[in-house]
């Protein structure tokens, strides 16, 4: 009971503000820029960026009939991915309910998905569904007329998706995404590691946290472990610094609202970020690693600090053993910025393809899987849920009750930034994020950069 009333509270309040940050190019303007019954088959292809290494998980594919609906979905929700179980329990239950559909499924590595699913776009050779993240990124699609519209479909479920939940994948007053769940950047820490230099909570000023970082590193315990070979995963730090340095409202005026980067608050802040870089409070081998490596590192006591998304507090619940809990980043300039103001909010998203040969049938199939996804995802602590909670939700594990407390406090969200940007914007502004966190280029050179490249 405790649960529903703070997800009643979220809905209500702080969520609606979530969808504030994508009404610039995501949230009602599309952007711009070009850029299992029966048995379903299911293949996994786990892509690099080094030179590429494929695995593939393939069962025999299901004999089908000539009424039979072929469908197909490409995802990101691999067999390391916390969202994994959630996407398998979802698919059987749908092989139940339908199997007048012949359901196949590939699931690819994030960081090398961005890239595929634009060049598929561009290909004309998207599946019948697809995984997207909102705003920009759906919205490049939807400009160019590669996603089919769920407007009339949607009114079959609108008493179970609210429709404020909708607002990251609406363009033009159209519908065209199926939310799943929803998460923010969260600052996890190894407890039983913070308790060998004298603390039992995360430090709640920027001062004191400084201070707990400098004691980890002088009892030999790396304070930070973050992958630089997917650039978005360093996103995660430096976002949540320059948001605490500038506040929320003025980096959304950035990524979705046109501002300038020529700001001298964001470079400040760059300066800030490259300063815990610099001081030797991350993994120095971080800068060759995956996010699944950095996330195991932490795990097995590695790190004392992991920022990333609250979907991990599935997999972090799980460990026995493991003593985490999370919070938000501590304000470093209480002028501008304040507790409550969070990078994140709804944005994995399910899509229809316009090109599909059963788009009308594809779009109700994604609808009623994308709530499936969402219902497995919140009972196994992947986010916060888009669709309304049903059934028994009193097993939700205790990492994610904080996560609901942090964002039933909130003030304000902004989207994660290669999300909210346009897809040209972003890959330049990863660019840039890459050179941050190489210590090549300072605040100065970011911000000139990014106002000379981008505006």
């Amino acid at each position: 009971m405790k649960m529903k009333r703070l997800f009643g509270a979220l809905m209500a309040g702080a969520l609606a503000l979530s969808m504030v940050a994508c009404t610039g190019n995501g949230g009602t303007t599309p952007a711009t820029t070009e850029e299992k019954k029966p048995e379903a088959t299911v293949e996994t292809t786990t892509e690099t960026t080094e030179p590429a290494e494929t695995v593939e998980e393939t069962t025999e594919p299901a004999e089908t009939t000539s009424d039979q609906i072929s469908l197909s979905m490409w995802c990101i929700a691999t067999e390391s991915d916390s969202n994994r179980a959630s996407y398998e329990k979802a698919i059987a239950e749908m092989e139940e309910n339908h199997p007048e559909i012949n359901f196949t499924w590939e699931a690819f590595e994030n960081q090398s998905y961005k890239t595929k699913i634009k060049a598929a776009v561009q290909a004309n050779e998207l599946p019948d569904i697809f995984f997207t993240w909102s705003c920009a990124f759906l919205g490049d699609f939807v400009a160019a007329d590669k996603v089919y519209c769920l407007d009339e479909v949607y009114e079959n479920y609108k008493d179970e998706l609210p429709e404020v939940m909708l607002g990251n994948t609406t363009y033009n007053g159209k519908h065209y995404g199926v939310p799943l769940t929803m998460n923010i950047v969260g600052l996890f820490a190894n407890m039983d590691l913070l308790a060998q230099v004298g603390y039992d909570e995360i430090p709640g000023t920027y001062d004191e946290f400084i201070e707990c970082c400098d004691a980890l590193k002088a009892a030999g315990i790396i304070p930070f472990g973050c992958a630089g070979k997917e650039t978005w995963c360093v996103t995660e730090y430096l976002e949540s610094v320059i948001e605490k340095s500038i506040g929320a409202d003025a980096l959304n005026d950035v990524f979705v609202n046109g501002a300038t980067w020529n700001n001298q608050g964001i470079a400040d802040a760059v300066d800030t970020f490259q300063g815990l870089v610099n001081n030797g409070y991350f993994d120095p081998s971080g800068a060759g690693l995956t996010n699944d490596e950095v996330k195991n590192n932490f795990i097995a006591g590695k790190y004392a600090f992991y920022m990333n998304g609250t979907w991990n507090c599935a997999d972090f619940a799980k460990e026995e053993g493991l003593n985490v809990k999370v919070s938000e980043f501590p304000v470093i300039n209480a002028d501008q910025a304040k507790l409550g103001q969070l990078i994140g909010g709804p944005s994995d998203t399910l899509a229809v393809a316009a090109s599909s040969p059963n788009a009308a049938v594809a779009a109700d199939y994604a609808m009623e899987l994308g709530k499936l996804i969402c219902h497995y995802g919140y009972l196994d602590g992947c986010g916060l849920p888009a669709w309304t909670p049903y059934g028994d939700t009193s097993s939700i594990n205790p990492l994610t009750q904080a996560v609901s407390e942090i964002c039933a406090n909130a003030d304000t969200y902004v989207l994660f930034g290669d999300t909210a940007m346009s897809a040209d914007d972003a890959n330049t502004y990863l660019s840039y994020v890459d050179l941050v966190y190489g210590c090549q280029v300072d605040g100065k050179g970011f911000i000139e950069g990014l106002s000379s490249e981008i505006r």
